[in-house]
């Protein structure tokens, strides 16, 4: 299969089993993830994983940052349960003269794509969630980011189900989106 048939056939799968991939498992995916394109090689972003215990703290921290209570509150924790392994994916703006901010942060959008790509392929079942709980001071705390990082989103990861959903896409209309200056 060529890199375009990988491609092509990616699909988020937002129901996972229980499966995951191990740390050594990990580790040459973001290798080859770190190779993404990146202007003076200032790898302004880092990856946090979250199993286990670390899924609960952060579900409590959605909670705390919903607000609410009950029913509600349970809900927003119950969120990062739905995979065994979330990837937290972090933009860390660095100082630079040369590179602006808004670059860094499609350098570290970069690597998760290419994480969540590189995942797929070694038939690991992957979604990409973000939302309003990224950029909320109880989340911020819990990942223990610094004041110059910002959280864009989570990597879910895990096994893929038995019954995946049918890997016919409705085609793109490229000549909509591809446009040519001469």
């Amino acid at each position: 299969m060529t890199a375009l048939d990988a491609v092509l056939r990616r699909q988020s799968h937002s129901k996972v089993t229980a499966d995951a991939p191990s740390r050594l498992q990990l580790l040459p995916l973001v290798e080859a993830a770190a190779t993404v394109a990146d202007h003076s090689g200032l790898k302004p972003w880092r990856l946090i994983e979250l199993r286990g215990d670390a899924r609960l703290r952060l579900g409590a921290a959605f909670a705390e940052a919903t607000g609410a209570q009950g029913k509600d509150a349970e809900k927003a924790a119950s969120k990062p349960l739905r995979a065994s392994l979330l990837i937290a994916v972090v933009f860390v703006h660095k100082p630079s003269f040369k590179v602006p901010a808004w670059e860094q942060e499609a350098v570290a959008s970069g690597v998760a794509h290419m994480l969540s790509l590189l995942l797929d392929e070694a038939g690991w079942g992957v979604f990409w969630r973000s939302g309003n709980f990224t950029r909320s001071e109880p989340v911020h705390r819990m990942h223990e980011l610094a004041p110059n990082e910002q959280l864009l989103g989570w990597l879910y990861v895990g096994g893929l189900p038995d019954r995946t959903k049918s890997d016919k896409r409705k085609r793109l209309e490229i000549g909509r989106y591809l446009s040519e200056l001469s």
